[in-house]
């Protein structure tokens, strides 16, 4: 129960963050291929939001990201 519990509180939570903030930089360092003119700063916080959520998005960000 213990290894449990460590992966729960540990192990998930970083690797969630990793995710995040990984994706979140990459999205950022890539904005200038999207067809986004602002919102620079919001649309990289909120990124799994807006990617779920939203299809223009979604396309956008894996345009920011692969470099299309």
């Amino acid at each position: 129960m213990t290894g449990l519990l460590f992966v729960l509180r540990i192990v998930l939570p970083i690797a969630i963050g990793w995710v995040y903030f990984s994706y979140g930089s990459k999205f950022w360092l890539g904005f200038q291929r999207t067809n986004f003119t602002s919102g620079r700063i919001l649309l990289t916080l909120f990124w799994p939001v807006c990617f779920v959520l939203n299809p223009s998005y979604r396309r956008n960000f894996q345009k920011a990201l692969r470099g299309r």
